[in-house]
């Protein structure tokens, strides 16, 4: 039983990822609902249902399109397979709990914001306005202990990147700030910290490694998005543990 509710997730994990690629490519660009089919980016031909078999078809198209052969994004796959395997760690690690539908909802906010990011260096805000009434409502109904920590979190995380932002006179974005500021509400002030502390150790070495593999300057411009979605779900998966760690070296 528990190895096909595995297998289901995953499959599931699969559909709404090709899902989320359409949408953080699309939002930012307001044709979310404009194009009712998905079409090669290069050709814009009308693509088949056999071209949109999660991660299958990119495989079997050896990552070109059918009539063009010009190379399909490896995002497209790497998401796909990154949330099917989100879902099945968020079921795993929580089950059937209320923690399931935090984790379900977290990688449906993160996955298209990462993929918009990377795309496009912007962190939509119809994104964050169409998931922050989601997360809202979850805290009203699964609050932190005390609950007034939600409203902490939020709070310090506002004016902590509102100080980055001032300090580093734009090294971070409006949309991180809101970005950021969400999770502060959904984790609370402690786990935000290490979630900061996280995105912004991601972020370097994340940094470093492309402008050695890409030969860029260093007043490039890097999408941080996708560090903070990273560092969001290391302290969902094990933000506790690495706390509590942490507490016992003292």
């Amino acid at each position: 039983m528990e190895l096909l509710l595995s297998f289901i997730f995953f499959t599931y994990g699969l559909i709404f990822g090709s899902f989320f690629n359409v949408v953080g490519l699309r939002v930012p660009n307001k044709t979310l609902f404009k194009e009712n089919r998905s079409y090669c980016d290069t050709c814009e031909r009308t693509l088949t249902w056999t071209e949109l078999i999660p991660v299958f078809s990119y495989l079997v198209q050896r990552g070109k399109c059918k009539k063009c052969h010009q190379p399909i994004s490896i995002l497209y796959p790497l998401m796909e397979l990154g949330t099917g395997i989100l879902f099945v760690l968020s079921y795993w690690q929580y089950g059937w709990s209320h923690q399931l539908v935090l984790g379900l909802l977290l990688v449906s906010l993160i996955i298209p914001i990462t993929v918009s990011d990377l795309a496009y260096k912007k962190i939509p805000n119809r994104l964050l306005l169409f998931f922050t009434p989601l997360f809202l409502v979850y805290r009203f109904f699964f609050p932190l202990d005390p609950f007034w920590l939600t409203l902490m979190g939020s709070l310090l995380a506002f004016v902590l990147i509102f100080l980055v932002i001032l300090v580093s006179r734009g090294g971070m974005g409006i949309g991180d700030l809101k970005y950021f500021t969400l999770f502060g509400f959904i984790f609370g002030p402690i786990q935000f910290l290490l979630l900061f502390f996280l995105s912004t150790l991601y972020g370097t070495l994340g940094g470093l490694i492309t402008m050695r593999v890409k030969k860029v300057g260093k007043r490039t411009k890097i999408a941080f998005g996708p560090y903070i979605g990273l560092a969001a779900l290391t302290v969902f998966f094990t933000g506790e543990q690495i706390i509590s760690w942490y507490l016992s070296l003292f």
